[in-house]
């Protein structure tokens, strides 16, 4: 599936409940290691949620102090690498509708 398929449903899921997609792509730069221009391209080369990934040019070690629960999964709990990077996204995504302070949803860190 292509990323930019699923990019603009947490777009949508963060404008409905009050939040910008500038927060998003924040939650995405700081998730992946892409800037805005490498994110933007990412988006418009149509690249599928597979090489999305793959090709982040880091990913945050913080990213392993996400805890909880998507989809009645436990993401530090998912054994497969693609789709614990995938829930991991999901669940910054669900912090950020549930209204989460920046500082929180990026574990500490500043953007």
């Amino acid at each position: 599936m292509p990323f930019a398929r699923v990019y603009p449903s947490y777009v949508a899921k963060a404008e409905r409940k009050g939040r910008t997609k500038d927060e998003v792509d924040t939650i995405i730069r700081w998730l992946t290691g892409y800037d805005q221009t490498a994110l933007d391209r990412q988006i418009e080369a149509n690249v599928d949620v597979e090489t999305f990934f793959h090709d982040a040019p880091v990913m945050n070690d913080d990213r392993s102090l996400i805890k909880g629960v998507v989809c009645g999964v436990r993401v530090e709990e998912v054994e497969e690498p693609l789709m614990r990077e995938i829930r991991y996204l999901d669940k910054l995504i669900d912090e950020l509708a549930k209204g989460k302070a920046m500082t929180k949803i990026l574990r500490g860190s500043e953007m």
